[in-house]
């Protein structure tokens, strides 16, 4: 039995890994801003492998909070869901921009993930792995325009957590960065490349899989790495 932390539990991908982590019967620390039924049903259904937590990963006080009302057990996979889909301007608009939903974007996307981290390290070992969403649009290879504040957000975190991998590989704490696929979720849409079933099973096989030798590496959530 593994323990798991994840934020963004209420709904979507990370609701799917509470339940397969869950059903796996591993340890689960489920950390969301407001639980969904769909969370509630399933810690009441687990048997208590399933609890849910107060955590907004925006403040450093709910932060902090939430990852000590876990507890003080090892953590050995902290998943970072938690995101938001940012200010959408109207392509060529570029004499207006909603500069506090771009601080919210960066806030929750960015330091968000560190300041998860941070809480959660001294409970992190050799061996743990703290695998963060990030997404195709941070690449500079997707060959599209628009969401700027998300495309800055995801590169951002990218490009932080390659450092905190060079900078923890001596303490064995492997460090991930994941696209979960385009999945039908409520940001990603009905028409969606794969379900949520789909990129769970995938993100959990690529977590178990990794290794420090490829920590801080950019892979999709069917194992393939992703150009960056």
């Amino acid at each position: 039995m593994a323990n798991i932390a994840i934020t963004g539990a209420a709904r979507g991908i990370g609701l799917e890994l509470v339940r397969q982590y869950a059903a796996n019967g591993d340890r689960v620390f489920a950390l969301c801003r407001s639980p969904s039924e769909g969370l509630n049903a399933v810690a009441a259904g687990s048997g208590g492998k399933v609890t849910i937590h107060d955590m907004d990963v925006g403040s450093d006080a709910s932060v902090k909070a939430g990852a000590a009302s876990t507890g003080t057990d090892n953590i050995d996979v902290l998943l970072n869901v938690a995101g938001v889909a940012g200010p959408i301007p109207a392509e060529l608009e570029f004499g207006s921009s909603d500069w506090a939903a771009w601080q919210d974007a960066l806030n929750i996307m960015v330091m968000g993930p560190l300041r998860v981290m941070q809480a959660f390290l001294p409970r992190l070992k050799e061996g743990s792995k703290v695998i963060n969403f990030s997404s195709q649009l941070a690449a500079s290879t997707w060959p599209y325009g628009g969401f700027y504040a998300y495309v800055a957000a995801k590169a951002g975190l990218n490009r932080m957590m390659r450092s905190v991998a060079i900078d923890l590989k001596d303490r064995g704490i492997i460090i991930g960065l994941v696209h979960p696929g385009w999945v039908q979720t409520d940001m990603g849409g009905p028409g969606a490349d794969i379900t949520t079933e789909e990129s769970a099973t995938g993100i959990r096989q690529v977590t178990a899989d990794w290794t420090l030798d490829r920590s801080g590496d950019f892979l999709k959530w069917n194992g393939e790495t992703h150009a960056w």
